[in-house]
């Protein structure tokens, strides 16, 4: 595959978590994918496997009332890693969280293997989520 081709993988998987396609998001991870989150806060770790990213995907909705969403502005790919820059928002009682942040994926055979999230400002990421 061309790092063009694993572009457009990552890409369409931010389409359907957009649209709530968590199926076909699923369908972009390999089986064993590992992702990353930064912090202190109660969210930050690792998960590895489907079944921990997915348990990792329902603390974001239930802690942010399903307000949790991220838009994609943009798409960089190489040989090794595709990033996405995005904006991550959501509401939790009377916090906000629009955040900019950068996403670094690996992808192997076509599927996603690993997943590290960049926060703009750590700071407020663990506090909208603490």
């Amino acid at each position: 595959m061309t790092a063009q081709d694993d572009a457009k993988i990552i890409r369409d998987g931010y389409e359907s978590f957009s649209k709530g396609d968590i199926p076909a998001v699923v369908a972009v991870w390999a089986e064993d994918i590992a992702w990353h989150i930064p912090g202190r806060n109660p969210l930050a770790g690792d998960y590895v496997g489907t079944e921990a990213v997915l348990g990792f995907f329902a603390q974001l909705q239930e802690r942010s009332g399903g307000s949790f969403g991220l838009e994609l502005h943009d798409v960089l790919a190489s040989d090794d890693h595709v990033v996405a820059l995005v904006t991550e928002t959501g509401h939790r009682g009377d916090k906000s969280l629009n955040e900019n942040a950068v996403h670094v994926w690996h992808l192997r055979d076509g599927k996603a293997t690993e997943f590290w999230a960049v926060a703009y400002d750590a700071y407020a990421e663990d506090e909208f989520w603490a």
